[in-house]
């Protein structure tokens, strides 16, 4: 993710610290995580923990706000690690919590939108990991992307509106499971011209064979 801000210092923080500026994640994705930790051995394990450091904003009551890594965070509490290395953005604790927010979605360092894909007050956001709700779609987005879908981008929550595109092309009953069959679909449907607007299209030279022909 690209940050507005070069990070002013690090420190490490408790995981059960740390406050999401996110409504929802993809519980798929963070199970997904989870297994790929587990195949690290103590010292792979060591050597990602050190490479990784979370970007986090300094809000209210000096309280600590990540930006991104959310999927992340939850994958190595529930692996149980403790604390990571944060990053700090910014430091905005001065200011009144409606404000805070205002500034945060004003930097793209929050995204107020639920599991449903529908804009919320900034009360919505949960003040811990743990209550992150589960959006079906936004795994999609990520094993797509995975898949060759879509390129990776640095702008903020680009997988949210990839999920959004998804979760009008896609029953919620094939999410039941995220088999192959299912991310191939999501494949093609990220390379179809009706995509070409979302962050990291990657089927434009397609497209444009098709237009000249």
């Amino acid at each position: 993710m690209s940050h507005e801000l070069h990070p002013r210092f690090w420190r490490r923080v408790r995981l059960d610290e740390l406050r999401p500026t996110q409504i929802s994640v993809g519980m798929a994705e963070i199970r997904a995580k989870r297994k790929e930790w587990a195949e690290l051995d103590k010292h792979e394990r060591r050597d990602r923990l050190e490479q990784h450091v979370f970007p986090a904003v300094v809000g209210p009551k000096k309280r600590c706000y990540i930006v991104d890594h959310h999927h992340l965070s939850l994958a190595l509490m529930d692996e149980g690690v403790e604390e990571v290395a944060v990053a700090v953005l910014d430091d905005l604790s001065r200011l009144e919590r409606e404000i805070f927010w205002r500034v945060m979605e004003f930097r793209a360092w929050c995204h107020p939108y639920d599991a449903a894909g529908q804009r919320r007050d900034y009360t919505a956001i949960p003040k811990c990991l743990r209550d992150l709700k589960d959006d079906p779609y936004r795994s999609l987005a990520a094993f797509v992307r995975n898949a060759g879908g879509f390129a990776k981008v640095h702008q903020p929550f680009a997988e949210f509106l990839w999920a959004d595109y998804f979760r009008s092309r896609t029953s919620l009953r094939s999410l039941s499971s995220f088999s192959k069959k299912v991310v191939r679909s999501g494949v093609e449907l990220a390379q179809h011209r009706d995509a070409s607007y979302l962050p990291g299209w990657s089927g434009e030279v397609e497209y444009l064979a098709g237009r000249q022909g």
